[in-house]
């Protein structure tokens, strides 16, 4: 009698966010990035910070200090630790957020082009300057991974 009545529910249906992002394939924004809030109403309007986590299947950012939300830790009595709360980045969508340029310094959008020896790069709207990738050597050492 449970089996049937569990087998009558209707199916969940997913988030049009998460179906959007599921028909997604490709992204401008990597991790390592340097990134502007560009959400008007946003407290973080304005503020730039490099690009911590992209999660792709919800279409999210994370961004190194921007955005930050309380998180509470649970003690545990037998080990004699206290219970706390800390600051911790939380995701933004990745529409709220556009790429920095990196001649200005202002925020841009992002194209793809090919150099002369075949090699696809991703060029600023605003300068028509080449954005370059970090290395992830580099990002290693930057979030200490």
């Amino acid at each position: 009698m449970r089996l049937t009545k569990i087998l009558m529910q209707p199916r969940k249906k997913k988030k049009p966010q998460l179906l959007e992002a599921a028909s997604k394939t490709r992204w401008n924004i990597v991790r390592g990035d340097t990134v502007q809030v560009i959400k008007k109403n946003h407290p973080d309007y304005g503020k730039q910070g490099n690009v911590m986590q992209v999660n792709r299947k919800a279409d999210r950012v994370t961004i190194e200090g921007i955005n930050l939300g309380v998180k509470r830790l649970k003690g545990n009595p037998n080990l004699g630790t206290k219970g706390r709360s800390i600051m911790k980045e939380r995701s933004l969508h990745y529409s709220n957020v556009n790429m920095v340029d990196p001649v200005t310094g202002l925020p841009t959008r992002v194209s793809k082009k090919y150099l002369e020896d075949g090699s696809k790069v991703r060029v600023s709207k605003r300068s028509g300057a080449v954005i370059p990738r970090v290395s992830e050597t580099y990002l290693k050492y930057i979030f200490l991974i």
